[in-house]
């Protein structure tokens, strides 16, 4: 009843709210994006986006397939893995930024593992940076990680807005420099915010440095100071800094894939997870699952 290439496509306009970046992600006309969209609603028979000129959205059926099609789709690929007799097998060298460590991507993974078991998936979390310097260098095989402004390189998994967060009960006086909880260098998060305020001509200190996304969410909550943050990820106990603070303006970041350049199994078993997780992206800025 529903044609596998038509549910990708739907979950890439689910995922990006971008008819325009689905198409750039699936290498598809937009056109062409547009056709396998209203194919799959005539097959369902209910209407899944409600979208205009300027926005793209969700229907409430459009939520229930999102679902139905990530299901769907996963049980298509293991079946063509089973009755094609194709293993993958080696070992993948993936790395994770910091941002997703409170999402379900876990949960991606374990499937993963589950429908590949002879792959021997190594994990690597860190900052986006360093991600980037250790995919340049061979020392990674896929990478999941913010992308640097001006950078072409990536398939998008989605764009967000960076806000700044912090704890509720902080108060950000104008007349004293801004308290920053940032990640170290190379981190892309920090060098937006310090490049937002110097813009601005805003003064500010730091406040707490840490490459661990749980100290500098430690660091917020008790107050500390204000951090970059995506607006989809924002960790529980902190809420978006209000904007009669008068912070600037950070701009949209892109979460990417990028893939390295070793030849061999690990490019086949590298292109099976970046498109599991291409497929489950909705769920990597859901929050985690709770136990």
């Amino acid at each position: 009843m529903y044609d596998p290439s038509q549910l990708r496509t739907f979950l890439a306009v689910a995922q990006t709210l971008s008819f325009t970046q689905a198409a750039r992600r699936l290498g598809l006309r937009q056109s062409t994006v547009s056709q396998h969209v209203r194919r799959l609603e005539d097959a369902a028979g209910r209407q899944l986006f409600s979208r205009d000129t300027h926005s793209v959205e969700l229907t409430e059926d459009g939520e229930a397939m999102l679902g139905f099609a990530r299901r769907l789709l996963e049980v298509h690929e293991q079946a063509t893995a089973f009755f094609t007799g194709t293993r993958l097998r080696g070992r993948l060298r993936f790395g994770a930024s910091e941002d997703f460590v409170l999402t379900r991507l876990p949960e991606i993974l374990e499937a993963f593992r589950h429908d590949h078991p002879e792959v021997d998936l190594e994990l690597t979390v860190e900052l986006s940076g360093t991600l980037h310097e250790r995919l340049a260098a061979g020392r990674l095989d896929l990478v999941l990680a913010k992308r640097r402004p001006q950078d072409p390189r990536g398939e998008p998994v989605w764009t967000d807005r960076l806000v700044w967060i912090g704890a509720e009960r902080l108060r950000v006086d104008p007349d004293r420099p801004v308290p920053l909880i940032v990640y170290p260098p190379p981190g892309i998060t920090r060098a937006l915010a310090l490049e937002a305020l110097e813009r601005e001509g805003r003064p500010w200190r730091i406040a707490c440095t840490s490459g661990s996304l749980n100290g500098l969410i430690a660091a917020a909550r008790a107050g500390l100071g204000v951090m970059a943050h995506s607006r989809r990820l924002v960790p529980p106990g902190l809420v978006r800094v209000p904007e009669r603070a008068g912070l600037p303006e950070l701009g949209e970041v892109d979460f990417v894939l990028v893939h390295g350049r070793r030849p061999g199994t690990a490019t086949n078993a590298a292109e099976a997870l970046a498109a599991a997780i291409l497929t489950g992206g909705d769920r990597l800025h859901g929050g985690p699952r709770r136990l």
